[in-house]
């Protein structure tokens, strides 16, 4: 198997990812096809593909903030069972990240990752891939070390409709496992930073940015 990165809309097996998908996650989860231009051939944006056998069978898609040692998942598609593809995106990704910390000066702080609560959105069926069911994907990311931050988390639509998009928790891995609490001010650089492309916020993530902005520390909880 082998870990691609695509920097182009014109890649082949761009269409191919943006196929898989508009296959397992809601419409609102997914950019439109053209507006990938400038993510794509944004440096700071990584985004991988899994090719097996010439096809795109699992793609990831994350970034490292230099400036605060952390690193952020926008999302992890596994295409097909039985491959281990999930295994073998989250070892690539990590050892990609633990590179670009070393040529920081640095050790890997943690990532950030939004994570569907499947008491919440149990309708959502994931292209019927049974690794991507909300049940197993929190399962498996709990195993790897995420937290859940102790906030009413909540994020504006990918489809910049100024839609707030509930069902998922903003969690976070410590490399440190037995740290128990974040920044609240990293939190917040760190969503404005983020939701930055995207002008139209909801008032309901506004509002937890504001009441963000009035804490010190937020709890990491277990998933």
């Amino acid at each position: 198997m082998e870990y691609i990165r695509i920097t182009s809309i014109a890649d082949p097996l761009f269409r191919k990812m943006h196929n898989l998908m508009q296959e397992v996650f809601p419409p609102e989860e997914v950019l439109e096809f053209s507006l990938w231009k400038e993510p794509l051939e944004d440096p700071g944006i990584r985004v991988f593909v899994a090719v097996h056998e010439g096809e795109v069978v699992g793609t990831t898609e994350y970034r490292y903030y230099e400036d605060w040692n952390v690193a952020m998942t926008d999302f992890t598609i596994v295409g097909r069972e039985g491959l281990g593809i999930g295994r073998f995106l989250t070892q690539q990704r990590l050892k990609d990240l633990n590179r670009l910390a070393a040529e920081n000066g640095k050790e890997l702080f943690g990532m950030f990752a939004e994570i569907y609560d499947p008491y919440r959105v149990q309708d959502y069926e994931f292209g019927g891939v049974k690794p991507m069911d909300p049940f197993v994907r929190r399962e498996v990311l709990s195993h790897l070390g995420y937290k859940r931050t102790d906030i009413d988390y909540v994020h504006p639509s990918w489809n910049n409709d100024g839609e707030a998009v509930t069902g998922l928790d903003l969690c976070f891995m410590p490399s440190d496992d037995e740290l128990q609490e974040l920044p609240a001010e990293l939190i917040v650089h760190f969503l404005k930073r983020y939701y930055a492309v995207l002008p139209e916020k909801p008032q309901a993530w506004t509002e937890m940015v504001a009441k963000l902005e009035q804490r010190d520390k937020v709890a990491l909880l277990p998933l």
